[in-house]
Parts: structure tokens; sequence; C-alpha cells
């Protein structure tokens, strides 16, 4: 499910590295990569919660279920810029109903 999504100008190539040390600084287990899309997986207590550009051109923060994980990686994610919060998080297009 996608939750919020980085409202920032920047385009995601260009504020992958930028991204990838503030995590890396607020999280103790960060994976990451980019080829032709960016993306993030942050673990906390045992949960996952991606941060990606496999659906937008811009970083979209999506984990398998809401809880305090999602709610915590987008409030450190906000220290960093302008989050947009889903009022209700989304379908991403190959999860099922």
């Amino acid at each position: 499910m996608i939750f919020a999504e980085k409202d920032h100008p920047a385009e995601y190539w260009d504020f992958h590295e930028e991204l990838k040390d503030f995590l890396c600084s607020h999280f103790s287990r960060v994976e990451s990569g980019m080829q032709t899309d960016s993306w993030f997986w942050i673990f906390d207590g045992g949960e996952k919660v991606a941060i990606d550009t496999f659906s937008s051109m811009k970083h979209q923060v999506k984990s398998a279920r809401a809880g305090s994980h999602v709610e915590h990686v987008i409030g450190v994610l906000r220290l960093k810029c302008p989050v947009r919060i889903y009022p209700k998080p989304e379908l991403e297009g190959h999860e099922e109903a």
C-alpha cells in the first residue's frame, strides 16, 4: 500500500544520494539502489517500509500494512522535505484489492 509521497522539486535521480545519506543517519538498517528507479528499504522494528519511484516520478512511502513503522518513517522523511500523506492508503498496481 502507498501511504505518502515526497513533495520535493528535485528529480528523484538527483536526490537519491542525498536521501540515502539522510535515511542512513536516522535508521540503523537501510538498503537502497538506483537503476532506472530509486528505491530504499528501511527495516524498523521487524517491519519493512519502502520508499521508491516504481509507480511514480516522486518517492512514495509503501508498506504491506499500516502501523507505527510507517508513521515513524514518514515522520523522519518530513524532517528532510515536504511529504503529502494520502488520506487513505492506495493500492499499488500489482497488489490485490
